[in-house]
């Protein structure tokens, strides 16, 4: 009855929504607050005050017949222009309305971008560990993924083995910084190195190679670290962005994709996604939400409550005997599994009512990820049912 694909697709449905799932239907059973629910990346902090104020005013002041009507498939102007001289006046980019498309948050937007660009049989490299929709995104459009392994000590790409990775039916190649999962930010020296790679394979194989920058982390970052924005690396950079995380608006869908002149045929590149953005069915961007955003293009969200709670997991895990990564940005903690199974690792945790996602869904097995956009108190108490799951697995407090 269904679709080769969408058979495959449910034989592969997300990890993370299961988990997700599964402790809900255990909250059910115990009670919401003695569950430690890490599955799924939905902040638990609210969007700025202004933007509902904003919301309110658009409704109250807006012509109904603008504010809810039809406009350019790739958004009003006014919205466009906003959100490039916001890039501007912070990353010394060149943008204009022109260059800025409005989509249906950063996974619409790659849709998008992967409808525009990809033929049956292309490649894409995404680097592991990657949020596994990824796969989904371009097999939609007939395209293959092909995983690069990361340097297992510090979680930033294997450049040897992307390298290798990259031949003639390379079409493009995924970057999320800060990572989901593991809130790794490439250092300026490896984003370098790719785009030294890059123009290298451009110039053999005599064809254009597109980095997808997915960057809906990009305000989340942590300890000095600076916010980055990767055009000034690479010619052929197409930026997809989502306000989900920055202003806490998962539900809303509302993002846009940046292309800057300096990506090949920039002009036809833009046209290609503005009638993409139409045939898939999104037609535009919600218009309510096009409008907000542009007046609260320079609002964040409460850094500090992230902040918290990446510090007290951390340490804490850490002087259980567990090893993490330490996160240097986005909301998710990476952390190595005390068993070569992570599923095992996943099962037992449930024990202690700790819901964690196993690592292999994020083509990285051998880890699990936790995702600390949940109440700060909640981090805190859990630490006693890491504590028993560390006894369990006879961790000394020697974690790294």
């Amino acid at each position: 009855m269904l679709s080769e694909k969408i058979e495959k697709a449910l034989e592969g449905s997300s990890a993370i929504r299961a988990m997700f799932v599964e402790g809900k239907e255990l909250a059910e059973k115990i009670g919401e607050e003695n569950v430690f629910d890490y599955s799924l990346g939905n902040p638990a902090t609210p969007a700025p005050s202004s933007l509902n104020d904003t919301v309110k005013d658009l409704l109250d002041k807006e012509d109904p017949l603008v504010l809810h009507g039809y406009m350019s498939n790739s958004g009003y102007e006014d919205v466009r222009a906003a959100i490039a001289d916001n890039l501007n006046r912070r990353f010394g980019t060149k943008f204009a309305w022109k260059n800025i498309i409005m989509t249906v948050g950063a996974a619409g937007g790659m849709n998008v971008v992967f409808k525009t660009i990809l033929d049956p049989g292309d490649e894409v490299i995404a680097f592991a560990p990657f949020f596994g929709e990824y796969r989904s995104y371009v097999s939609n459009f007939d395209g293959v993924l092909v995983p690069v392994a990361p340097d297992y000590d510090t979680f930033q790409p294997d450049l040897e083995a992307f390298r290798g990775a990259v031949n003639e039916k390379t079409k493009a190649v995924i970057i999320n910084t800060p990572n989901n999962p593991t809130g790794v930010v490439y250092s300026d020296d490896t984003m370098k190195k790719i785009a030294g790679i890059l123009l290298e394979k451009e110039k053999e194989y005599g064809k254009d190679i597109y980095i997808i920058s997915d960057e809906p982390y990009r305000e989340l970052v942590y300890d000095g670290v600076k916010e980055n924005f990767l055009t000034k690396y690479y010619h052929n950079t197409l930026v997809g962005y989502s306000f989900s995380k920055s202003l806490s608006l998962p539900g809303e869908r509302i993002g846009y994709l940046a292309v800057p002149d300096e990506v090949t045929e920039a002009e036809h590149m833009l046209s290609g996604l503005e009638v993409a953005n139409r045939i898939l069915g999104f037609v535009n961007a919600p218009s309510l939400m096009q409008k907000t955003v542009a007046k609260c293009v320079e609002e964040k969200t409460n850094l500090e409550f992230y902040d918290k709670n990446r510090k007290v997991l951390y340490e804490g895990l850490t002087n259980l005997g567990f090893t993490c990564i330490k996160p240097e940005g986005a909301f998710y903690l990476w952390l190595k599994s005390p068993v070569e199974d992570e599923q095992e690792f996943v099962r037992t945790a449930k024990k202690y009512n700790l819901i964690l996602v196993k690592g292999s869904a994020f083509g990285c097995g051998g880890y699990v990820r936790l995702a600390y956009c949940i109440a700060h108190e909640k981090v805190i108490r859990s630490l006693e049912a890491f504590g028993k799951l560390a006894a369990e697995y006879g961790l000394n407090g020697q974690g790294e």
